[in-house]
């Protein structure tokens, strides 16, 4: 039994502020702290239910936050970005099942720290529809044959999540107040439900069904100036929807994190020039 566990850490007890999520804040160390027990506590949980190997994505931000050695050491862990597959990076048809950990709400949608792969995006559809990082990397896991069998966060994403995936089990370890404020479990409670959830998770995985997925895969992304959209427009496929808004029609999953990828680095690209020429105006 093969467990993937892709861990963020928007949706972790006790993170809510943007210092804490940000490498340099003041609370960032102890959120990498939280993190990493979060994903040991999903770790524990997947091999008490079965599991004889499970592999560990660190999908937030620059990907390498997780606290390495502090980590559960039958576990191995992938860090470090740019990666081809984001947050579903090294998720292959081996797998049995994924958990993912420590997710958010997406972009457009009320909830703690919510965005959908980059705060420079204000705006993330698929196929018409808000769509959250679980969901996107739901229809990769899907490409792979792997269900997705846990997903841990905030009450926002746990809830979209049992609408989502057929058989999955949730854990909400925080209730969203605001978009930087939460009421959440303390955090050696959150712990104990992760691990109690992961190993349901595996002993139950005959019940997590495969994310449906669409025939057809529109991307739009809005971005909060239109130097952003301006550098995508000249991305072959893309078409520009609006002054900042761009589309792009994929026919693969890969095609479609592809995108985001790339997306997301041109959108920094153009935080940055506009930085630039505001600080020399």
């Amino acid at each position: 039994m093969k467990v993937y566990i892709s861990v963020d850490m928007e949706g972790i007890a006790g993170v809510a502020t943007y210092d804490q999520i940000i490498r340099g804040g003041t609370g960032y160390p102890r959120a990498q702290a939280l993190m990493t027990a979060e994903a040991n506590a999903a770790i524990e949980g997947a091999f008490e239910g079965g599991a004889t190997d499970v592999l560990v994505n660190d999908s937030h931000g620059t990907m390498n936050n997780l606290l390495h050695e502090d980590l559960d050491p039958r576990a191995r862990v992938i860090f470090g970005s740019p990666t081809a597959f984001c947050m579903a990076e090294g998720l292959t048809a081996d797998f049995d099942v994924a958990f993912y950990v420590g997710y958010h709400a997406p972009a457009g949608v009320e909830g703690l720290l919510a965005h959908s792969f980059s705060a420079l995006f204000t705006s993330f559809k698929l196929n018409g529809e808000i769509a959250s990082e679980a969901g996107i990397n739901g229809i990769f896991a899907a490409t792979r044959g792997v269900p997705v069998g846990l997903v841990t966060g905030d009450d926002v994403i746990c809830a979209m999540a049992e609408r989502e995936f057929p058989g999955v089990q949730t854990v909400p370890v925080k209730i969203a107040h605001g978009f930087q404020a939460a009421n959440s479990l303390s955090p050696a409670f959150a712990r104990a439900a992760i691990r109690q959830g992961a190993r349901a998770a595996v002993q139950g995985v005959e019940k997590a069904r495969l994310l449906p997925v669409p025939e057809h895969l529109r991307l739009e992304i809005g971005f909060q100036n239109p130097l952003a959209a301006e550098l995508l427009e000249a991305v072959p496929g893309v078409s520009r929807v609006s002054n900042l808004v761009i589309a792009r029609d994929v026919d693969t999953a890969e095609e479609l994190l592809g995108m985001i990828g790339t997306t997301y680095e041109m959108a920094a690209v153009a935080a940055k020039t506009m930085f630039l020429r505001e600080s020399l105006s």
